[in-house]
């Protein structure tokens, strides 16, 4: 939580942020209608968190890859003897990995800044979307926040894009074709009342 507000803190807000399925960004999937301590720093601040399908590697692949050269480049290569020697050694990759991708950074959107102020309180109520890219079930169903969502009779075994609006109390279902990613035609609005269910981690 500290490494990631003193990221955005240095960088700016994106309008988005995708992480795994751990349950140390999304939260406890014992539960239902459970959001982590990450989600919820990401909703407060207007950040979108995204989830993407569990064990489908393809969606991972952005974060998976730069993992994998990480571990690689200062994991395996270097030996330090404390922390902050290993946060100099993967700043120092950090930087050169930047470098490299500076023309993928400028197209991005431009982001927004952190408020110098920001002080997270995670048992305020929750606003703003999550988004969910889950695949639908042999019942047109999806899983997700601990539950099962009936999307369509019609789209079995495909992607949808779940948007969670906590402000408007609904998920809209978006069908997902890989070979038309542009066309994102709306299948399922459904309505969901988050119960209140005050944050019980450590503050």
């Amino acid at each position: 939580m500290p490494c990631l507000q003193a990221r955005w803190q240095h960088d700016g807000l994106p309008a988005y942020a995708q992480f795994d399925n751990d349950t140390v960004f999304q939260g406890a999937h014992q539960f239902a209608d459970t959001v982590g301590r990450v989600s919820r720093l990401c909703l407060a601040l207007g950040v979108i968190p995204v989830f993407v399908p569990p064990l489908e590697h393809g969606m991972q692949n952005t974060i998976e890859g730069f993992n994998g050269l990480w571990q690689a480049k200062v994991w395996q290569r270097y030996r330090v003897a404390s922390i902050p020697d290993l946060q100099a050694c993967s700043d120092r990759y950090i930087a050169a990995h930047r470098a490299r991708t500076w023309t993928a950074t400028e197209a991005a959107p431009p982001r927004q800044p952190m408020p110098k102020d920001f002080k997270l309180n995670l048992r305020a109520p929750l606003k703003g979307q999550m988004i969910f890219i889950r695949r639908t079930s042999e019942a047109g169903q999806v899983h997700l926040l601990g539950r099962r969502f009936a999307v369509s009779p019609d789209w079995l075994h495909r992607l949808v894009r779940c948007e969670v609006d906590f402000d408007h109390h609904c998920i809209r279902c978006f069908a997902l074709r890989r070979r038309a990613p542009a066309e994102q035609p709306l299948l399922a609005t459904i309505e969901y009342h988050r119960p209140h269910k005050p944050f019980k981690g450590e503050l």
